[in-house]
C-alpha cells in the first residue's frame, strides 16, 4: 500500500509541474511581452526559444514519469531520450533556419 502511496503523490507532484508549465506558456501566449517578442536569437524571438524549451520540459517529464522510463534499463532509456534530443535537436534547427530564410525572403520580395 505504501508503494502505491509513494507513486499517487509523484503523479500528483509532475501533473502540478506540468500544470504549472502549461500555465506559463499559456499566459505568454496571451500577453506576448514586447522584451520576448522583439529581441532574437538564432532567427526567432525569445518568446518562441521559451515555448520550445517549456515544451520539451515538458515530453520529457511525460516520457520520464507516465511512460515509465525511469523504471527501465539505463541503454533503453539512453537510447529512447537520446535518439528523441537529437531528432528534435534537428528538426527545431532546420525548421527555424529555414522559416528564418523564408521570412527574409518574402520581406525582401514584398519591399
Amino acid at each position: 500500500m505504501a508503494h502505491a502511496e509513494s507513486h499517487t503523490s509523484l503523479i500528483w507532484k509532475v501533473f502540478a509541474l506540468l500544470s504549472v508549465i502549461t500555465l506559463v506558456e499559456v499566459l505568454f501566449g496571451i500577453y506576448k511581452p514586447t522584451s520576448l517578442k522583439l529581441n532574437t536569437i538564432l532567427g526567432t524571438t525569445y518568446l518562441n526559444w521559451i515555448f520550445l524549451i517549456l515544451t520539451l520540459v515538458k515530453a520529457y517529464y511525460i516520457a520520464w514519469y507516465f511512460m515509465h522510463l525511469k523504471e527501465e534499463k539505463k541503454w533503453l532509456r539512453r537510447s529512447v531520450v537520446w535518439a528523441a534530443t537529437f531528432l528534435i535537436v534537428y528538426l527545431s534547427f532546420f525548421l527555424l533556419y529555414e522559416g528564418s530564410a523564408l521570412y527574409d525572403s518574402v520581406n525582401l520580395l514584398f519591399k
